[in-house]
């Protein structure tokens, strides 16, 4: 699996609704977000982009001890143990964690589309099993996978561009 992602242990749910118990601002991004639109790329992680002001850095802080979250490292099952804070997750700017309920993967300034502001205005409320999250624009998924410009990302873009266009044609 990529990252080294249990797709036993995957449950997306359960770290969305961690960060909505927790009161964690954030948009839903990346693979789970395509998904989420209707991509059929299957993703085994949780990626999202934070509001980054103190007062929810600490509630996303409260939320990865919540999960459990470690430090996600190849080779290394379970990843390492880390400290963190409000002040800590200000000075990042990616985290790959592994956590109970799967991997987690936090951007503070994703590729693309930088800034939390940027993702949110885009976003919509979005609901996926009783969890109640804000999801990335479609348009923005695109966006951000062209400007990271991995393999994995520009293997799916053909595949994004297409359910974009379809959704367009449409409305």
């Amino acid at each position: 699996m990529p990252g080294g992602a249990d797709p036993v242990a995957y449950r997306p749910d359960e770290v969305l609704a961690v960060l909505e118990r927790h009161g964690v601002r954030h948009v839903v991004i990346g693979g789970l977000a395509a998904t989420l639109h209707g991509s059929g790329t299957v993703t085994f992680d949780v990626d999202v982009v934070p509001e980054a002001s103190p007062a929810n850095l600490a509630r996303l802080s409260a939320a990865l001890d919540d999960l459990e979250a470690r430090v996600r490292v190849s080779g290394v099952p379970g990843g390492i143990p880390f400290d963190h804070d409000a002040t800590s997750l200000a000075a990042m700017a990616v985290l790959n964690l592994v956590t109970r309920a799967g991997d987690f993967d936090i951007t503070f300034n994703p590729d693309g589309v930088a800034s939390f502001a940027e993702w949110d205005a885009h976003a919509d409320d979005a609901e996926a099993l009783g969890v109640h999250f804000r999801l990335g624009s479609l348009e923005d998924v695109i966006r951000s996978k062209e400007a990271a410009g991995r393999p994995k990302d520009r293997a799916t873009l053909p595949a994004l561009r297409a359910l974009l266009a379809r959704r367009k044609r449409t409305r």
